[in-house]
Parts: structure tokens; C-alpha cells; sequence
């Protein structure tokens, strides 16, 4: 029997109700990973260090797709709260529309500044050809997965999790297979890294569409799409602050290749792609819970039941608590045969990943705090605080961090430039929490 936002939610309720969510963000953070275990130890570290160069310039165009599905849903979870059933449905088929449209005038603007982008970065030679080769080949998909990180939203506020889970698992066996298959026995390197992505990404955007068109018993299904003005510009405010925290932390990985480029050379850019497909798993954990999270806010907002809306506040916060203090030890405890796994060929390279691992992991303590206060607010249709929060943490706090450390630390203050800037985002958080606590009822 499913779980329904308007329920009461005890830890065991919500922790089933999260769940698909948090495993979803995990199977779609390991596109990249698949991908960049398959080329450092099949192709090469420079090949390796080339698709990490470019990933983050891709991630600034996905994001997007988080305004849409955050921004959305919040506004979608608000109307189902109101009882306003044929509204949500409607907003629900035309915001899906418009992911779509937008998602193909996006690839065609990316195709054409990729050159700019790596090039910009510090890229040359062969490593700028393999850059470019290589986003230009995931641009061919860049539409469905626009669909899959909407749809990762929209499948929870229509109350499917499992949904999302099922179909990230099927790109993510696709992927996996295909990256065998293309770099290990038909030898295309990158390209055959790309090639995998693609096929991954349109099993994970045309699945959810398939199942709502087809299957149109449940609370949200795909029919007439009627899109207010007032209601997109809406859907943009909500979802303003997880377009800035995705677009940050893509423009953040730029400058941290960039520094270190700088610092280290393409070894730098090669470790620091190991640290991040690592983070991007555990930050993936945290992002899946406040997305999972997100439309029963939205919900008991709506309904005015600020009692639930205060429940789910603090069960929110021992969740990010007692994850954090998992997280980081685990890191910890299992840093060396993690670098290893990428690195092992090389003992440099393994050496400096496994240093700056270790200095990195100490951010995942408290780093799924600034997550959830931006997606809590969003869920709450207040995107200018939540925007707040995002800008600050990463455009600003992390941005300073880690251009002024290695000033002063070398090359170390690249690796705890995060750790920094989220201990003041962390302070941030609070004080708005405590804040907008009259207001809201939490």
C-alpha cells in the first residue's frame, strides 16, 4: 500500500516515503561515475581528466531541469493541498511540455559554445578535442535528461517514488552495459563513454512520459496543458534556488579544475574528478531527500496543517544530522580503496586523490543542511530565501574559499575550500530558519 503526502509521517513512514527519491538521485549520479570508471582504467588518465573538464559546463545547462521539476512541484504540491486537482494536472502536462522544448533550444546553444567553454578553462590540445568531442556527443540526449531530472520530482508529488527509482535503475543498467560493451570490447574510448550515456538517457526520459500518458488512474497524469504566465514565472521563482545551486556547483567544479590546472597540472583535474564522483553520490542522498521531502511540505503548506509541517521540519533535520555523521565516517574509513578504484594504475595519482579525499570528506558532516533549507523553503513557494541560501553558499562563501586558500594553504586549501564555506552556510540556514518559524509554523 502506498504512502500518501498527506499522511502522517513517523520515522519508518517517511524513511519509505524518501527512499525511491534518495535512490534515485544515487543511480543518476552514476552516469558520470560509470562513465569515469570505465575511461581511467580502460583509456586514460587524460582522457579521464578531458570528460571531467567538461561535465560541470554540461551541469550548468541541466539545471534547467531542477527549476522546472523543484520549482514545479512546489507549486503542483500546493494545488493538490488546496484541492485543486484539475489545475495541478494541467500545470503538471504543460510544464512537461515546455522541459521538452526547452531542453532542445538548450543543446543547440551548448553545441555551439563547448569550444569556448574548454577552451576557457585551461583546455588544449588533445584534451580540449576529447572535452568537446565528448559533451557534444551527450548534447544528442540532452533533452530526455532534462525529462528524467523533471520527472524525478513530478513522480513524487504524484505520489509514484518508486517510479523514478525503477527507471534510473533500467538507464543505469543500460548505461553500465553499454560502457562495457563500447570502450571494454569495441575500444571507441570517450566516445563509447558518451554513446552509453545517450542510450541511459533516453530509457530515462521517455519511461516516466510513457507511464503517465498510458496510466491516467493516479492523483497527476498527463492530458491538456494550459500554462498561465503567473504560474510559470511562479514555477521559476520556487525553483530559482535549485537552479542556482546546481548551476554553482557546476561553475565551482569549473574554478576547482581551473586552480587546479594551476596547482597540479591535468593529475589535478583527474583526482579532483574522483572527489567529486564520490561527493556526487552522498550530496546525491542528500539532494534525494529534500526532493523526496519536498512535496509533503508543499502539501500541509497548502492545507495550513503547520503541526505535520513542523513533524516533518524536525524529523528532516536528526535525518541530515545522523546521515552526516554516517557519511563522513564512512568516507573516512573507506577513502583509500575508493581512490584506488580509479586511481590504482597510477600511484601519484592515487597518492594525491586519496590526500584531498580525506580533507574533502570532512564537508559531509554538515553539507546536506544548506540542501534541505533551500528545498524546505522552495517546497514552502518561497524562492527568494531559498535563493539566498544557495547564492551564498556556493557562489559566495565557496567561490572566495577557493580562490583565496590556496593563496595561503597551496594546494590544500583547494581540497577544504568546501569545508569552509559550508560551516557559514550552515549558520546561514539557521538563522533563517529561525526567522521565518513565526510565519510558516514549523
Amino acid at each position: 500500500m502506498g504512502i500518501e503526502i498527506s499522511s502522517h509521517f513517523s520515522y519508518r513512514k517517511l524513511m519509505r516515503f524518501v527512499f525511491p527519491s534518495i535512490a534515485t538521485m544515487i543511480f543518476l549520479s552514476t552516469y558520470s561515475i560509470i562513465d569515469g570508471f570505465f575511461v581511467s582504467n580502460y583509456v586514460g588518465d587524460r582522457a579521464f581528466a578531458a570528460i571531467n573538464l567538461i561535465f560541470p559546463a554540461l551541469g550548468i545547462f541541466g539545471c534547467v531541469g531542477a527549476v522546472i521539476g523543484a520549482g514545479g512541484s512546489a507549486l503542483i504540491g500546493k494545488r493538490l493541498g488546496q484541492q485543486r486537482i484539475e489545475e495541478a494536472c494541467s500545470l503538471f502536462s504543460s510544464l512537461s511540455l515546455a522541459g521538452l522544448a526547452i531542453g532542445f533550444v538548450l543543446a543547440a546553444c551548448a553545441w555551439c559554445v563547448m569550444p569556448w567553454i574548454a577552451s576557457g578553462m585551461g583546455a588544449e590540445g588533445e584534451m580540449l578535442r576529447e572535452s568537446v568531442f565528448y559533451g557534444r556527443i551527450l548534447l544528442i540526449s540532452f533533452p530526455m535528461h532534462l525529462l528524467q531530472r523533471i520527472y524525478h520530482s513530478f513522480a513524487v508529488t504524484a505520489g509514484k517514488p518508486p517510479l523514478a527509482f525503477w527507471t534510473n535503475v533500467a538507464s543505469g543498467v543500460i548505461n553500465l552495459a553499454f560502457d562495457y560493451l563500447f570502450i571494454v570490447c569495441f575500444g571507441w574510448a570517450v566516445a563509447g563513454a558518451a554513446w552509453a550515456t545517450v542510450l541511459a538517457e533516453f530509457t530515462g526520459g521517455l519511461l516516466p512520459v510513457l507511464y503517465f500518458i498510458l496510466y491516467r488512474d493516479g492523483i497527476l497524469h498527463l492530458g491538456y496543458p494550459r500554462l498561465r504566465l503567473e504560474d510559470f514565472l511562479k514555477v521559476c521563482s520556487n525553483g530559482i534556488s535549485q537552479f542556482l545551486t546546481g548551476v554553482s556547483m557546476s561553475f565551482l567544479a569549473m574554478v576547482y579544475n581551473y586552480q587546479l590546472l594551476r596547482f597540479v597540472g591535468e593529475k589535478g583535474v583527474a583526482a579532483f574528478g574522483v572527489i567529486m564522483y564520490i561527493s556526487f553520490v552522498f550530496e546525491s542522498a542528500y539532494l534525494g531527500y529534500a526532493q523526496g521531502i519536498a512535496p509533503v511540505i508543499s502539501y500541509n503548506y497548502g492545507a495550513d496543517n503547520r503541526k505535520e509541517l513542523g513533524n516533518v521540519f524536525r524529523k528532516s533535520l536528526m535525518f541530515y544530522a545522523v546521515t552526516g555523521a554516517l557519511v563522513t565516517i564512512g568516507s573516512l574509513v573507506f577513502a583509500s580503496p575508493l581512490a584506488w578504484l580509479f586511481t590504482g594504475y597510477s600511484q601519484e595519482l592515487y597518492a594525491l586523490t586519496l590526500h584531498g579525499l580525506r580533507l574533502y570528506a570532512l564537508s559531509f558532516t554538515i553539507s546536506g543542511f544548506p540542501i534541505f533549507a533551500a528545498s524546505f523553503f522552495t517546497a514552502l513557494n518561497n524562492g527568494p530565501v531559498a535563493a539566498e541560501i544557495s547564492v551564498c553558499q556556493s557562489i559566495l562563501f565557496e567561490l572566495i574559499a577557493v580562490v583565496m586558500l590556496p593563496l595561503i594553504l597551496g594546494v590544500d586549501g583547494i581540497w577544504v575550500s568546501v569545508d569552509a564555506a559550508n560551516v557559514v552556510a550552515v549558520i546561514l540556514s539557521v538563522y533563517f530558519w529561525k526567522r521565518y518559524q513565526p510565519r510558516y509554523g514549523y
